[in-house]
């Protein structure tokens, strides 16, 4: 019995042995993925280190001495295998900022719950109809003693300490974590290669399939957010999307962390990038509180 046993392990270990070494997959067939659901490895695109093409846009912000722009492609939306048009500057202390995952989670639950109100709500004992009558005499019944029946030990009865909605979960972050997290947001999307930068949203038709083909083709992966500044977007590009669930476009001044992260690809206009640069890079300058207060007391120096 112990040989046979030896023997049958000793053959499942060569089997497993020989598939690793043969390059096939040593699990079950009924945990394998079927090809049709791989889908092609992504490449990832390599930042312009040394190129021919012109720097279109540089930062309008003054870079510290001892960082330099972060350059990436700037790509066109009017054909699928378009070349990238050149090169733009994006401002280091807005694109490529040390990642914060603490940050990143504390203003990701911040959004999520500080407009939340649970509006779950229980009746107590005073509020059940009925129980105002003592159910039977204190002593003497040889039953445990009760004064009503809408106790919460009692069925039908209240419920002790249970919700008592409407409850608000507000509460608020400082405002420079939540720029932190925006910044920490764009410089982790640009660091995944996941972050692409176009010139306009002007692209030549309507049809919800050329976007598709568009995402599918430049590996944007499976979800797309499209920002730029203003809330007129070309006719285009509105009628494309609005059939769409997984593109989605919004205007920058509505761009927040949960959506960067809901959406796998981020798509910026240089407008779009200007108008963040701007606003982000205020918050870094401001040395007065963003909501001005009065002290207490008049007479300091």
């Amino acid at each position: 019995m112990f040989r046979a046993t030896l023997t049958l392990c000793g053959g499942g270990v060569a089997k497993r042995l020989f598939s690793s070494l043969s390059g096939e997959i040593a699990l079950p067939s009924n945990l394998r993925l079927p090809p049709n659901l791989i889908g092609v490895p992504r490449e990832k695109r390599a930042f312009p280190a040394s190129t021919d093409l012109p720097v279109l846009r540089r930062c309008e912000a003054d870079i510290p001495a001892h960082l330099a722009p972060i350059q990436t492609w700037l790509q066109s939306l009017e054909s699928r295998d378009s070349e990238p048009l050149g090169v733009v500057d994006l401002h280091p202390d807005v694109f490529s900022v040390p990642v914060r995952l603490d940050i990143l989670h504390a203003v990701e639950v911040w959004q999520r719950n500080f407009k939340r109100i649970s509006y779950a709500k229980v009746k107590s004992r005073a509020e059940v109809s009925g129980g105002g009558r003592k159910p039977w005499k204190q002593k003497g019944s040889g039953r445990a003693r009760h004064g009503s029946i809408r106790s919460p030990i009692w069925r039908g009865g209240g419920v002790a300490h249970g919700p008592r909605g409407p409850t608000s979960y507000y509460y608020m972050l400082p405002m420079k974590v939540r720029v932190q997290g925006l910044k920490i947001a764009l410089t982790s999307k640009l660091a995944q290669d996941y972050l692409h930068i176009v010139d306009s949203l002007e692209i030549p038709t309507p049809d919800p399939h050329y976007l598709q083909d568009l995402a599918k083709h430049r590996q944007w992966g499976d979800s797309v957010l499209i920002v730029d500044v203003g809330e007129e977007f070309p006719q285009n590009i509105l009628q494309a999307t609005e059939s769409l669930k997984t593109i989605n476009i919004i205007p920058a001044i509505g761009l927040n962390v949960h959506s960067m992260l809901k959406h796998e690809s981020l798509v910026l206009t240089l407008e779009a990038v200007k108008f963040l640069e701007k606003k982000l890079l205020w918050h870094d300058t401001r040395f007065t509180p963003l909501y001005p207060f009065k002290l207490p007391y008049s007479d300091l120096p």
